[in-house]
């Protein structure tokens, strides 16, 4: 299920902000055509989506690089999201280490706005201590807005 989201995700970001390029861009001079609107809104919409694309793909290929890692999504706990003055949100990532020996995690967290996949990070947790915790933070790629939800989409410790 998570990755038919994934797909639409894209898919709804691109709509939300050729909407939003499209308003913005009404107003414009009487020089604007409606095809030269609609053309700097799928402007607007390209680079939302590839914004999108950069972040997920980044995450992927930090967990590409992980060698023999195990999953451990249930042993992490993300605290409330706060958006900063500067407009990113930041969350705090806490792991448990329930190995017998010193290890690290790799954590992807998603950023939700509205419900749909807005952003993704991938944070590196080094040198948890065996039985031990430690935490990190999570930060948004970019600017998030409305009610962002944050949560874990994959963990490895390795």
């Amino acid at each position: 299920m998570t990755g038919n989201r994934t797909h639409r995700a894209p898919i709804t970001l691109v709509t939300v902000a050729a909407l939003t390029a499209l308003t913005a861009l009404t107003g414009c001079s009487d020089d604007d055509t409606p095809s030269s609107v609609a053309s700097k809104a799928a402007s607007v919409a390209s680079r939302a989506t590839e914004v999108f694309a950069s972040a997920t793909a980044e995450a992927g290929k930090k967990f590409d690089d992980v060698k023999n890692g195990v999953d451990v999504k249930d042993d992490v706990t993300l605290g409330t999201p706060r958006t900063g003055s500067d407009g990113r949100t930041t969350v705090e990532i806490t792991v448990r280490n329930t190995a017998d020996s010193q290890r690290s995690f790799l954590v992807q967290v998603n950023f939700k706005d509205g419900g749909d996949l807005a952003d993704a990070a991938a944070v590196t947790v080094s040198d948890v201590p065996a039985g031990g915790t430690r935490k990190a933070t999570a930060r948004s790629n970019r600017e998030l807005s409305g009610t962002v939800r944050t949560e874990v989409a994959r963990a490895v410790r390795y």
